[in-house]
């Protein structure tokens, strides 16, 4: 009888971890995409827009 209840145990906490993990899928995916379509191939010498006059 134990024996039964520590499985059940372990499938619920399976199925939660399982459940979780599909809802971080999409997210890590979509990231992964945009870290990919962002790149990273900037000309050294180009003048960058985002620091202003009083920084420079």
């Amino acid at each position: 009888m134990m024996n039964d209840e520590k499985r059940n145990e372990w499938r619920a906490i399976f199925y939660v971890q399982a459940r979780v993990a599909i809802l971080f899928v999409p997210v890590v995916v979509s990231l992964l995409i945009i870290g990919a379509l962002a790149g990273n191939d900037r000309d050294p010498n180009a003048v960058d827009r985002t620091v202003t006059g009083s920084v420079r």
